[in-house]
């Protein structure tokens, strides 16, 4: 019987010495209530609690847990260790309508922190829920002001005014918003197929305009290249054509200033008054091959050739008597070439002038 007793004093002794004596974990509070009213805040550490008299407050909260089969769902509960780290509230997916009346599926996670355990156990009921119902509301204000388009393409626009948002509306609840995301949005599947039609059709537009603006770069460098191939051509026929001119300019020149010392020296080797003669017959003998090239035999002259074939006939008769022919071969300065000698039989003989009438007055 003693020792019954005993053992229910040292129960009794434990049980009160874990009511009494509270060690609070690093980063977590307990909100401590006296007679039912709050008392303070108990930090982490050893806190002596009075029996009987005070007690902690608990509060509402809802983590994640993985059954057996490995999936993961939400478990409500209630606790009396209020936990002041960042916490992730992450709820189902909720149907949601834009503005151009499309239902489009949105999972949003909200991550939050209690900043004052006091406010967030006395001034909302069920914190978590609270914040997830004002989650969804919100959400769905924001989404069904904007289209299909500006929801898709407008996910940190939504985050921001969401966070704005439920941060003004929570902050008498004690908590402080961090952000919001979104973590996917779901149109309906007929939509979707429509958005990949879209999407594909405008990829073969762009790939078109790109095409077709290749073609066109394509064209005009052609275009470019064929015009400077042919100013290139065309400048270099004509400084082709410039340097043409100006060699047989100088050739010209040249053979003018060769047949001009011929001259010289034909003057200075006989009379002036023979020079013309002489050079006169020199280019008929020149001309003589070049009018038995054709194909006829027989040769017409005009009846002033007679003058000049008796003045080549004496042709002969001049340079036998200044001695041209002599000195020409025997100088070594002389460039003009040897001419070759007329035979006598070859010339004709002029026929003989008849006195001209007298004429009377």
């Amino acid at each position: 019987m003693t020792a019954i007793v005993i053992a229910l004093i040292v129960l009794i002794g434990l049980y009160g010495a874990t009511r009494v004596f509270r060690v609070v974990g690093q980063a977590e509070v307990m909100v401590i209530e006296r007679l039912g009213r709050f008392n303070r805040i108990a930090r982490s550490g050893l806190n002596i609690l009075v029996p009987f008299v005070e007690r902690p407050r608990a509060i509402d909260v809802r983590y994640a847990m993985s059954d057996p089969s490995g999936a993961r769902r939400l478990v409500a509960g209630s606790t009396t260790r209020i936990d002041l780290r960042e916490q992730v509230l992450n709820f189902p997916s909720q149907s949601v309508i834009t503005k151009d009346n499309v239902t489009i599926d949105i999972d949003a996670v909200l991550y939050y922190r209690i900043a004052d355990p006091q406010k967030a156990t006395y001034a909302v009921q069920n914190l978590p829920f609270a914040l997830e119902t004002l989650t969804r509301t919100t959400l769905r204000n924001i989404v069904g002001e904007m289209e299909l388009d500006s929801t898709l393409a407008s996910r940190d626009q939504i985050n921001k005014r969401m966070r704005e948002i439920i941060e003004e509306a929570s902050i008498g609840w004690g908590v402080d918003v961090t952000r919001v995301e979104l973590q996917a949005i779901e149109p309906p599947r007929d939509i979707q197929q429509s958005m990949e039609l879209q999407m594909r059709a405008e990829r073969e537009r762009r790939a078109a305009v790109t095409n077709a603006e290749a073609s066109k770069r394509a064209a005009i460098l052609e275009a470019e290249g064929v015009q400077q191939s042919q100013v290139s051509r065309a400048q270099g026929e004509m400084e082709a054509a410039v340097l043409r001119a100006k060699g047989q300019a100088q050739a010209r020149l040249a053979m003018a200033d060769a047949e001009a010392q011929a001259i010289q020296r034909i003057s200075a080797a006989m009379p002036a008054a023979d020079v013309a003669l002489y050079l006169l017959g020199l280019k008929y003998l020149e001309a003589l091959p070049q009018l038995t090239q054709g194909k006829g035999s027989t040769i017409f002259l005009p009846a002033e050739a007679a003058g000049v074939m008796g003045a080549l006939g004496g042709l002969r008769e001049l340079m036998a008597r200044t001695g041209v022919g002599e000195r020409a071969s025997s100088s070594p300065d002389t460039a003009a070439p040897s001419r070759p000698a007329i035979p006598s039989s070859t010339v004709p003989t002029p026929p003989p002038t008849a006195p001209a009438a007298p004429t009377g007055k």
